[in-house]
C-alpha cells in the first residue's frame, strides 16, 4: 500500500534537510507519539550520510492498552541514506515485531519552493500475513489488506507530525 505525505516548511531547503538529518533527536519534545529516538550508527562518505535510528513510539497509547502491547510492537529501526546533492533520503523501516511479514521503504525529497521547502514523503508498506503464525492461511489476504490500511492511516499523519515538529524546532532555533 502506498504511503504519501507532504509538508510545506517556511525555511530554506538546506536548513530543513540538514536539521532533519543531523538533529532528529532534538525534535523529540515536538513529537507527542514518540517516546525515544536513538542514533545507533552514522557514517559519512562525502555528500552521503548513512544513519541507523531506533524509534520507540507510544506517547498517546492509553496505559491499559500498553499492558497488551509489547515494546517491540512500538519500536522500529530506520535505515536511511541521505544524499546532500539530490536533497533526498532513501529509507527502509524494519519493524521489531513481525519483522518477517512487514516491508516498509521509501524516499523523502526536499524540494525548493521559493524561500520554503516542500517535504515530499513517498513509500510503500506491505504486510504478508502468511508469514505471521497466528493468522490462518485462508484469512491471510484479508488480514494483510486490513492491517496495511490501518497502519498507513496511522503512519501518514505521523509523518506530517514529524514535519510539524521540525518546523516548530526550527522556529524555536530562530528565536
Amino acid at each position: 500500500m502506498e504511503i504519501s505525505a507532504d509538508a510545506r516548511l517556511l525555511f530554506p531547503r538546506t536548513k530543513v534537510f540538514a536539521t532533519y538529518r543531523d538533529e532528529l533527536v532534538a525534535l523529540l519534545p515536538f513529537l507527542p507519539n514518540v517516546r525515544r529516538i536513538e542514533v545507533t550508527s552514522r557514517t559519512d562518505e562525502g555528500t552521503i550520510a548513512k544513519l541507523v535510528n531506533e524509534w520507540h513510539a507510544g506517547g498517546e497509547i492509553p496505559a491499559a492498552a500498553r499492558a497488551f502491547i509489547s515494546e517491540s510492537m512500538l519500536s522500529w529501526t530506520d535505515r536511511a541514506t541521505w544524499d546532500e546533492t539530490s536533497f533526498a533520503c532513501a529509507w527502509n523501516i524494519e519493524t521489531h515485531a513481525f519483522t518477517e511479514a512487514v516491508t516498509c521503504k521509501g524516499t523523502n525529497r526536499f524540494l525548493e519552493d521559493g524561500d520554503a521547502t516542500i517535504l515530499e514523503i513517498r513509500g510503500t508498506l506491505t504486510i504478508d500475513a502468511k508469514k505471521i503464525r497466528s493468522v490462518p492461511g485462508f484469512l491471510a489476504g484479508k488480514v494483510s489488506k486490513a492491517a496495511e490500511e490501518v497502519l498507513v492511516a496511522k503512519i501518514q499523519p505521523n509523518l506530517v507530525e514529524v514535519s510539524r515538529g521540525l518546523a516548530k524546532y526550527l522556529e524555536q532555533q530562530r528565536g
